[in-house]
């Protein structure tokens, strides 16, 4: 007798989707899978963090100056352990390392993919007890199989990612990724420690209400950016905006997608070229947005996911959510 139930794993669903493509190795449901206990460990340790010391600063910096959290160190210690022992990871790249690193074994040599990934975006919450999470990002690699992994690999545009992904650890726990096939949520269900299907096919709806963004830096915005938050914060406008921001790109970028909306980091005058990372943040958001139907871009009218990458921990500015919010900001633009 089968047993009957209702929920669909993220194993299960991954394997489910793999089938569609007769040609497809099973090698990127594999990765999702790694990707998933690496981040139901996290959530363990995000979860204790309270009583054991993994809360407060590391003592170190990372690559981009900013000072190193204890749970930093462990999520990325983490996430780089399981890829290196999946065997189907080729190399990562990490907002927390300054060069890539490469897995450089028989069987590695021979994966078709590479991975970059923020190990805890919003760490600077940890303390305080807000929501935090994780972002990944999957490439096909370019380089040779058989041979180690090379920068160019993890060079791509976002438009060419396989998949991306983030995970949220709030009040419950939940794992959003996309592929080309569409953006789906699951959020992990502690009785048995599975992710499971909950948001299938997400869309981000084309409209919204609430901008995000760091309205304290008011005064270092450009002109056309002022504008458009004076126009947010305009009484007299007949659509009323709220604003919203976490201070963890995840967990408002993961409200802008279920409920509308529009998160923005532009560019101001101690961060000329915007403060957020291309390659480990960015990309891997626009990309799960523009699935899902939504709008990225630089500020400029160009897509994030059509940028160029010129090294590893490129920032840029990003105005990203609902698309009809998107073209608003687009609106106030000088020309």
């Amino acid at each position: 007798m089968r047993p009957n139930r209702s929920f669909i794993t993220l194993d299960e669903f991954t394997i489910r989707e793999t089938r569609r493509f007769p040609k497809a190795t099973g090698e990127l449901a594999t990765i999702l899978r790694d990707i998933g206990l690496a981040c139901k460990l996290i959530n363990e340790k995000v979860k204790k963090a309270g009583l054991v010391d993994i809360l407060g600063a590391e003592g170190a910096t990372n690559v981009q100056g900013e000072e190193q959290m204890k749970l930093d160190v462990f999520s990325n210690d983490i996430l780089k352990n399981v890829l290196e022992n999946s065997s189907e990871c080729a190399g990562v790249a990490s907002e927390e390392e300054e060069d890539f690193v490469v897995f450089d074994d028989e069987y590695s040599n021979n994966s078709k993919y590479v991975v970059l990934f923020d190990p805890l975006d919003g760490s600077s919450n940890i303390d305080v007890n807000a929501s935090i999470g994780t972002i990944f990002a999957i490439y096909k690699r370019t380089s040779k199989l058989g041979e180690a992994c090379n920068e160019g690999d993890f060079l791509q545009k976002g438009r060419l990612l396989m998949a991306s992904g983030y995970v949220i650890y709030g009040s419950s726990t939940m794992l959003v990724y996309a592929t080309k096939l569409g953006v789906n949520g699951f959020t992990l269900e502690p009785a048995f420690g599975e992710f499971c299907l909950s948001h299938p096919n997400l869309k981000c709806p084309e409209d919204g209400s609430i901008y995000s963004i760091n309205q304290g830096n008011y005064n270092k915005f450009d002109d056309d950016v002022k504008s458009y938050l004076d126009f947010c914060m305009d009484n007299e406008n007949k659509k009323s905006y709220r604003h919203r921001y976490i201070g963890s790109m995840v967990s408002d970028l993961h409200r802008t997608l279920i409920k509308g909306g529009v998160f923005m980091y532009p560019a101001d005058k101690q961060n000329e070229h915007g403060k957020l990372r291309l390659m480990y943040e960015c990309n891997p958001l626009s990309f799960i947005v523009e699935t899902a139907g939504g709008k990225s871009t630089d500020g400029k009218g160009d897509p994030i996911l059509d940028i160029e990458p010129q090294e590893l921990h490129q920032r840029v500015p990003i105005y990203i959510g609902s698309k009809n919010m998107v073209d608003k900001i687009h609106s106030f633009k000088k020309a």
